[in-house]
């Protein structure tokens, strides 16, 4: 017993060690623009934690990182929440279109985190983004997205991958290109920003000198069959294809559409919306738990 008294003394001395090391960090950088920052709130725990990868909305014009961690932190999960430059900022004037800085952002961001993973503890292999709107779009272009790795670069965070184990978000757009948004939704008006246009007209007009850069930037556009699992979460009022909802920069008919596209890939889906509930997911957050910890 005397033997044994100490041993159980210097486990628990080392995991009250272990769990002052691991307190929240913020306003780490991942790049040299002021805006690229984020938020580590990590979860306690003696083995490497899933992470959730927060982004989030505001148009990629606005909005900031700051979140409550607590849900996730307390089921042993991980949190991080980043900001990324906006695009109508000071933008380098070789970042065309500008939704390529936010996008791009998150994604070394991404890669950034799991070049932290033995330091902070974190399982580089569960990775669920998140967020809402813009935040969102950016998650679902991260979750379709070949690959950003660069296996032969001298810069060791670029070779980690940006690839994510799921994603659950509210309020997405899932697409960029005018054309199928305004068969969908009559109404619908908004990305044009994406591209440094005054508005969607402007876009339409210039849509096949654009079609590159829609393709590359819509995040449905990408999809394919070895995409990981997606939760999609909509507010407002019922999804009617071909109406004009009175919020159509965030109504369900994107996640209706998103969803039949998914389903024909056979890529893992769950849609929530006003219309459409599921007996286990009410929102993003049981979503998240269930499936990093499962």
């Amino acid at each position: 017993m005397k033997r044994i008294v100490p041993f159980l003394v210097l486990v628990f001395i080392a995991t009250q060690l272990h769990a002052e090391e691991l307190k929240q960090l913020l306003n780490v950088p991942y790049g040299t623009h002021p805006r690229q920052v984020l938020d580590f709130y990590p979860a306690v725990s003696e083995k490497p934690t899933p992470v959730v990868f927060y982004i989030h909305g505001g148009g990629w014009r606005g909005g900031d990182k700051k979140t409550n961690p607590k849900a996730f932190n307390d089921k042993g999960i991980s949190v991080v929440a980043i900001n990324y430059r906006y695009v109508n900022g000071e933008l380098d004037k070789s970042v065309q279109p500008p939704v390529k800085a936010p996008l791009h952002d998150a994604a070394r961001a991404l890669q950034f985190v799991r070049s932290k993973a033995s330091e902070w503890n974190l399982d580089k292999t569960r990775i669920g983004a998140t967020g809402g709107s813009a935040g969102a779009c950016s998650s679902l272009w991260l979750a379709f997205h070949d690959d950003l790795a660069d296996p032969k670069s001298d810069d060791p965070i670029s070779r980690e991958s940006t690839r994510l184990y799921c994603a659950a978000v509210n309020g997405a757009q899932v697409s960029l290109d005018p054309k199928e948004l305004r068969e969908w939704m009559p109404n619908y008006r908004y990305g044009a920003h994406a591209f440094g246009l005054p508005n969607l007209e402007a876009v339409i007009k210039d849509r096949d000198s654009l079609l590159p850069w829609i393709k590359e930037y819509s995040p449905m556009a990408s999809a394919s069959k070895d995409d990981p699992a997606i939760a999609l979460f909509y507010g407002g009022e019922k999804p009617v294809v071909g109406s004009s909802p009175k919020d159509p920069t965030h109504s369900g008919i994107m996640g209706v559409k998103l969803e039949e596209r998914l389903k024909e890939l056979d890529v893992d889906v769950v849609l929530v919306h006003p219309g459409q509930l599921h007996p286990q997911y009410k929102n993003s957050t049981d979503y998240l738990i269930d499936r990093l910890l499962n």
